[in-house]
């Protein structure tokens, strides 16, 4: 390749990598002639001689929501900002399987690894941080060796709890998510119960486990309402919002006319205007290239103090939430 540039092959060298000095004139000598020659750099090789592959490795939990697809969205084009690409594997909700997962992108040589998984304990994640720089993202996460950002889902669902207080309504069923399921959901749905009785407002606490079909869960939360007079339904996800509106509007239940329903999330298009739903709204933007900005700065100093950011979310208003009088 150097010769057909017609530059030095420490000049390509430079190029290729992009450390050094070199010329915009050498630099288009060395890259037309990768074109011409069909080259593709292979960042393993490169990576055998620097010590870097300048790539992270990500496990995301769940590539069908659309939360873990946003926050993915985000880490990459922040990565590439910072000239990293992003190598990613999906769980398929067993822990064993996302730590085989792990250890397979730390065996592709991988700078660093952004852990994205209510399901995985800490422990697990955290015997990879004393070879890789690790970051766990999009969770609530104090272990003292793992960098986490997340956001507080305990502010998160005390807040939308206040919404649901603010507009009036006295019982609410709240679909509560067990924690051996996620951990995210379990704390936000906990908090609701929780702010909703500091209120003086009844909770009546609904399992709503992930093995649970909607159509039975629709079935219990008619039973509840039926029951209890309850006015409004919390949902741990948009997702799940979404899901359940539905299957309540077979039974004949209208949302918000009959019963008021809110999500969290609030990741587009469930945030979307046109369907109205009321949710709390987390900072996935901020999650994601702050996750990436942790991990890159673990990468560059390995000596980094381990930190956690916790961001607060906001509710979004929407037509799924009536007041009552």
């Amino acid at each position: 390749m150097a010769a057909r540039a017609g530059v030095s092959k420490s000049a390509v060298s430079r190029v290729l990598s992009g450390t050094g000095r070199f010329s915009d004139e050498t630099r288009e000598r060395v890259e037309r002639a990768a074109a011409e020659l069909g080259y593709v750099a292979n960042a393993m090789a490169r990576g055998l001689v620097s010590g870097r592959t300048h790539t992270i490795g990500m496990l995301v939990r769940d590539a069908s929501s659309m939360v873990y697809t946003a926050l993915h969205a985000v880490m990459e084009r922040r990565a590439s900002e910072l000239g990293y690409r992003v190598v990613t594997t999906t769980g398929v909700g067993r822990v064993q399987d996302e730590k085989s997962a792990l250890a397979a992108l730390v065996s592709m040589r991988v700078d660093g690894l952004v852990v994205c998984s209510g399901l995985m304990p800490a422990a697990e994640i955290a015997e990879f941080a004393p070879r890789i720089a690790t970051v766990v993202a999009g969770r609530p996460e104090l272990h003292p060796a793992l960098s986490s950002v997340y956001c507080d889902e305990t502010h998160g669902g005390a807040t939308i709890a206040d919404a649901v207080v603010a507009a009036g309504h006295r019982t609410a069923v709240v679909l509560t998510v067990p924690v051996g399921d996620a951990l995210t959901q379990h704390a936000r749905t906990r908090a609701m119960v929780e702010r909703l009785r500091e209120h003086g407002v009844r909770a009546v606490d609904l399992d709503a486990s992930f093995v649970r079909p909607v159509s039975d869960l629709a079935a219990d939360v008619q039973d509840a309402v039926r029951e209890s007079g309850a006015t409004a339904v919390m949902c741990p996800t948009d997702r799940l919002m979404l899901e359940l509106c539905d299957a309540l509007s077979r039974r004949g239940i209208r949302v918000p006319e009959d019963l008021s329903v809110t999500g969290f999330d609030g990741v587009f298009p469930l945030a979307n205007d046109w369907i109205g739903f009321t949710t709390l709204e987390q900072p996935i933007e901020r999650i994601g290239r702050e996750a990436i900005d942790l991990v890159v700065g673990r990468i560059d100093d390995p000596s980094r103090p381990v930190e956690h950011r916790s961001l607060r979310g906001t509710v979004i208003p929407g037509r799924t939430l009536r007041a009552v009088s």
